[in-house]
């Protein structure tokens, strides 16, 4: 599996990276603008990312408009966000409004920080990344 973590927060980072490499190659973004520029690069060499975990509150470019974008390039690649990459978003803001938000920008999941080990591994076995 070929993970993304677009997180800022070092110690947030470090968690998901510990996590997550035990089930695949991890990359790493510190912002919403290397998020869309790693995952465009991956799209255009065609080693496109099966997982993203994507936090909102970033510099540069925060995890909404990171996943808008993400979805738009799929959608211009021809790819339906069912069968793209699943994105859950991983952050501090567990309110209604955000939550709606990324659901109907397409998000695949959500996560409220700290993030829950064993929720984030039912989240993957759910997508079929992992058994």
């Amino acid at each position: 599996m070929k993970i993304l973590i677009v997180e800022d927060d070092f110690t947030s980072r470090l968690l998901l990276q510990k996590i997550l490499s035990t089930y695949g190659e991890c990359h790493i973004a510190v912002n919403g603008r290397e998020a869309v520029d790693a995952f465009r690069t991956a799209l255009a060499e065609n080693k496109p990312y099966d997982l993203i975990c994507l936090d909102i509150m970033m510099p540069e470019m925060d995890g909404m408009a990171v996943l808008k974008n993400i979805r738009g390039m799929e959608e211009e690649a021809g790819v339906q966000s069912s069968n793209g990459v699943k994105i859950i978003m991983t952050t501090a803001l567990g309110d209604p409004k955000n939550v709606v938000v990324a659901f109907k920008a397409l998000c695949d999941a959500y996560l409220v920080k700290p993030v829950n080990k064993s929720k984030l591994l039912d989240y993957l076995r759910s997508f079929g990344l992992i058994s």
